[in-house]
């Protein structure tokens, strides 16, 4: 090419630029990854070339891209020494851009301008550079024999100038004039960000120079190290790859000091190509939220975290990354075509994670139960949000009892003497509001009730009085102390129609009571509404519903439950953020201990001026019980106990 040739960009509209700098990206810094990637396209096409023996590689070649910033001259430059272009390419690639026009492309993207969605539909790659910058020059040379070098420049308008280039080595160089908004691309350590985040595991070695630093007279310029690990452990078979090495991948890519759990590898030629690794991070639920981070990868170029069509939900409570070149990209690689190929990779990746945790459960159970705790929230989302994951799952969900002891629900069934066929009854109209709550069934259909009850405990120190009265009389209950067990031991009843979960503090079960002989049933009856009618009115709480019981344990003096399916749906409220303020407040039940020597004053000393502070502090100790006193409630609790203190000095 002898002469400077001027022409205008082949394309439908005039604004093509202003689109693009407004509209293509919500990140700007993503034109990085698309010039790297197109260095990185430009050496694959060589090396293929030369396979294809249409063109011979120079001895000892080795692949690069580097990226040079100055920030005297508010540069930065792409250079690889890939396929390079002739000026028919330059043409073909760069002056013609394949475009449907600008009030089309508005029309039809309108509502998916967020992320970077744009980009690569239309082959628009390279002029992500434009977002950034107000002038581009190319410099290249073809790797044809007898190639002329070429340059090209263009000032962000629809006109370019294209002339012989000066080039001597094979390969492009793209440097971009940065706009006065984007100067911080010409700074190392913002560039060396972005690199890490999108390119740190491209198949070529990639450099990032600053010309900005001086060498001294007699010093040898510093050697830069490769941003990129083209090689990275994912890309292996999992046979080839140590323990140590995963773990040391787990921390450079999730700065996560902490070492995980354990690990999937996913490795796939057929019917697609996968690879990748899944951690299973350690988690402390008290201090943190179960949240992790998956990273997709498109022939080790990152495309984004936490895509969910092609990674299930439950799974983003996992830290990983994939790798999966045949993912239907559109745009600039990092919006995914919702299709039936996407749901199959999402199966197959829930598939592989099942078999990993149901084959570790049966063939290394104590490691399986030593991870349990960390890992349940994660099984448990996943067996509420896909039923495939919760088939294969069902037997080897463990319960941790009231020793620690950890069992499989089928285990606990069995350890329990359950029934494994719910009882039936005759639908009438006393059934009772539980009972409803459960059933769909129609008058007259026989209604079917869990035959099964499992005691749960959500909080071993509030719950302890409770805890105690079941160990003291032989009973068992789990430990289901996270957020989402409410959720989940819900949707366990409707998989399980034979067995209804109770908190432990929700009834009084007849175990833990004394039975009335048949001769003092009326007697007993009698003195245990005087007490009720006395209580109610000490407290004022005429909606308070007071019972009295004959516990086996002497020691506690009075107990409040409240009913499950209310809690239930106030803890289902409190999870999705909802306003529990108007829903109408239970009392509770408040249940006296008939054996307890506080009880029995009140009955035989009803007209005491005790009695109603008394009464009062047996509520507050069933209170304490169940749950924290408001300021209020405490001032209270405080006040009444250095007064019934000050009796004992009378």
């Amino acid at each position: 090419m002898s002469e400077t040739r001027h022409g205008s960009l082949s394309i439908n509209s005039e604004n093509i630029f202003p689109i693009i700098k407004k509209w293509l990206y919500s990140d700007h810094d993503i034109f990085l990854r698309e010039l790297v990637s197109n260095g990185c396209d430009a050496i694959t096409k060589r090396k293929k070339l030369n396979l294809a023996g249409v063109s011979e590689l120079p001895e000892n070649y080795k692949g690069k891209v580097e990226v040079t910033v100055n920030s005297k001259d508010k540069t930065i430059t792409f250079s690889d020494n890939g396929i390079g272009m002739t000026g028919e390419e330059v043409d073909t690639y760069i002056n013609q851009i394949a475009f449907s026009g600008a009030e089309e492309f508005l029309k039809k993207y309108q509502d998916k301008a967020g992320g970077d969605q744009i980009i690569g539909h239309f082959g628009l790659g390279f002029y992500s550079a434009f977002m950034v910058a107000d002038e581009v020059t190319i410099n290249t040379l073809s790797c044809t024999e007898g190639a002329a070098p070429v340059f090209w420049s263009c000032d962000g308008g629809s006109e370019f100038e294209m002339s012989e280039g000066t080039r001597t080595e094979v390969g492009t160089e793209i440097t971009l004039y940065l706009n006065s908004e984007s100067y911080e691309f010409c700074n190392e350590f913002r560039v060396r960000e972005v690199l890490e985040k999108y390119c740190s595991f491209m198949p070529v070695e990639i450099f990032l120079i600053n010309e900005d630093k001086e060498v001294k007279e007699g010093e040898a310029p510093e050697e830069p190290s490769s941003v990129s690990d083209p090689n990275p452990l994912w890309s292996k078979q999992p046979s080839e790859c140590t323990e140590e090495e995963y773990k040391e991948f787990y921390k450079k890519v999730f700065h996560d000091y902490r070492e995980p759990l354990f690990w999937i590898h996913l490795n796939m030629d057929y019917p697609f190509n996968l690879k990748g690794i899944l951690y299973f991070p350690r988690i402390n639920l008290e201090y943190e939220s179960a949240e992790g981070v998956i990273k997709l990868y498109n022939n080790q170029v990152f495309i984004a975290d936490n895509i969910k069509e092609v990674i299930p939900d439950f799974l983003l409570l996992l830290k990983g990354v994939i790798d999966c070149p045949d993912l239907p990209l559109n745009v600039s690689r990092s919006a995914l075509q919702n299709d039936g190929f996407v749901k199959k990779i999402a199966d197959y990746i829930t598939k592989k994670v099942a078999d990993k945790l149901s084959g570790l459960c049966k063939t290394d159970r104590e490691n399986y139960e030593k991870y349990w705790d960390d890992i349940s929230v994660f099984i448990k989302y996943g067996c509420m949000k896909d039923a495939k994951f919760c088939d294969k799952m069902s037997d080897y969900l463990l319960f941790k009892d009231m020793d620690h002891n950890y069992l499989t629900l089928s285990e606990y069934k069995d350890a329990q003497g359950f029934n494994d066929e719910p009882s039936k009854k005759e639908n009438t109209d006393t059934v009772s509001e539980a009972e409803e709550n459960s059933s769909e069934n129609n008058e007259g259909e026989e209604y079917t009730e869990p035959s099964n009850v499992i005691y749960y405990i959500s909080d071993e120190n509030q719950q302890s009085q409770y805890i105690s009265m079941f160990r003291d009389n032989g009973l068992n209950a789990v430990i289901l102390n996270t957020a989402i067990d409410t959720s989940f031991i819900s949707h366990l009843e409707m998989r399980n129609p034979d067995i209804r979960f109770i908190r432990i503090d929700s009834e009084i079960t007849d175990t833990l009571k004394e039975e009335v002989s048949e001769e003092d049933k009326e007697s007993f009856k009698q003195q245990s509404d005087k007490v009720a009618g006395i209580v109610k009115d000490a407290l004022s709480m005429e909606n308070l519903e007071v019972k009295v019981e004959r516990f086996k344990n002497d020691t506690t003096s009075s107990m409040i439950t409240y009913s499950e399916d209310q809690r239930r749906m106030e803890d289902m409220m409190k999870l999705y953020g909802m306003d529990t303020s108007s829903m109408p407040k239970e009392p509770g039940v408040l249940t006296l201990n008939a054996n307890h020597p506080l009880v029995k004053y009140i009955l035989e000393h009803s007209r005491s001026k005790n009695v109603p502070l008394i009464c009062r502090h047996l509520y507050d100790l069933a209170l304490i019980s169940h749950r924290q006193l408001t300021p209020d409630e405490m001032a209270g609790f405080i006040s009444r106990s250095n007064e019934i203190m000050m009796l004992l000095t009378k």
